[in-house]
């Protein structure tokens, strides 16, 4: 269990290494919610992308997209089944209400997992503030008392 610690009686050297270590702790959270909420838009599109397919664009033309930059010409011929990436490199054929649901419980999934980190990651960024502000108060007690020597040394 984690022991409670007065950031106020720890030595300049702890509390640089304590700032240093929440900063790491705080670029990993915001660069997770980052990633989630990345994967989140992608579902989000998907599901809209799946909403679009009717019986009215059954034989319209469509650019079909090999990679992010190239696209071959198509025809939209089955607009009731839909190839859904389930991950790891394996798609699964599902009706297109299948696949709605399939997105709408993904989105809900990471909109959860957002909301578990985002606490964290706010409690983080506080007790990093706190060392900041600690250790820039001993610094500036610190170049205070040097000052003092300082002039008491010329006199």
């Amino acid at each position: 269990m984690a022991q409670a610690v007065n950031v106020s009686e720890l030595p300049l050297q702890q509390l640089e290494t304590l700032r240093s270590q929440l900063e790491q702790e705080t670029e990993f959270l915001t660069t997770s919610i980052q990633q989630l909420k990345l994967v989140q838009s992608k579902y989000v599109e998907s599901k809209e992308c799946v909403n679009k397919l009717s019986k009215d664009n059954a034989g319209k033309d469509v650019l079909v997209p090999l990679t992010s930059s190239m696209y071959v010409p198509g025809k939209l011929e089955d607009v009731q089944h839909v190839l859904v990436d389930v991950g790891t490199g394996y798609y699964v054929e599902k009706d297109v209400g299948e696949a709605r649901d399939f997105f709408t419980r993904k989105v809900e999934f990471l909109t959860k997992q957002i909301e578990k980190v985002q606490p964290a990651l706010q409690e983080k960024y506080t007790m990093k503030q706190a060392v900041i502000e600690m250790l820039n108060q001993r610094i500036q007690h610190m170049a205070a008392l040097n000052t003092s020597q300082t002039g008491t040394s010329k006199a």
